[in-house]
């Protein structure tokens, strides 16, 4: 089995002891990890050491981070295609435009709205893992994914991220 940590809307411009300590126990078990945009630094990835990671970039990226990471990507884990972009526009319909973008993947996975959803769309599941950081008017708890790619194909969940790690 392959287990893929996901996570999108980071928000940040430096890795702090706080997000390295939250993201060595929520991905501890992960082969791999998919961010999905609005890291805004790509130095954040280095707290990903050891894994293989997938990234694009998303609108809050700063430039170095642009010229560094696409706006879009697909790879292949397990035999399955996992299409891989932050998103844009109104969050009303991001699904469906995201689903334009690859009509042929097996999974998308995308960022951008804050709003973790895990559904499937035809025959291709869609996830949006949330801001990993927390948003919200009253400190909403931030949220990730975890795909798993097996021979029965794929499943993901959504998860909250303990408040204090």
């Amino acid at each position: 089995m392959i287990t893929v940590g996901i996570l999108s809307d980071t928000h940040l411009n430096e890795v702090s002891e706080s997000f390295m300590r939250q993201c060595a126990t929520t991905f501890a078990g992960c082969d791999t990890i998919i961010h999905a945009g609005d890291l805004t630094d790509v130095t954040i990835l280095s707290a990903f050491k050891g894994k293989e990671i997938h990234a694009v970039c998303g609108n809050m990226c700063n430039n170095a981070t642009r010229q560094v990471l696409p706006d879009k990507k697909q790879i292949i884990l397990g035999g399955y295609t996992i299409a891989i972009s932050h998103g844009a526009g109104p969050r009303h319909n991001i699904e469906e435009r995201v689903f334009e973008q690859f009509p042929a993947a097996d999974c998308i996975v995308f960022g951008h709205t804050h709003k973790a959803i895990c559904q499937t769309f035809g025959r291709t599941l869609l996830i949006n893992p949330g801001s990993f950081m927390g948003t919200g008017k009253y400190g909403a708890s931030g949220t990730y994914a975890l795909l798993y790619i097996d021979q029965n194909g794929l499943n993901a969940s959504i998860y909250t991220l303990p408040n204090q790690l």
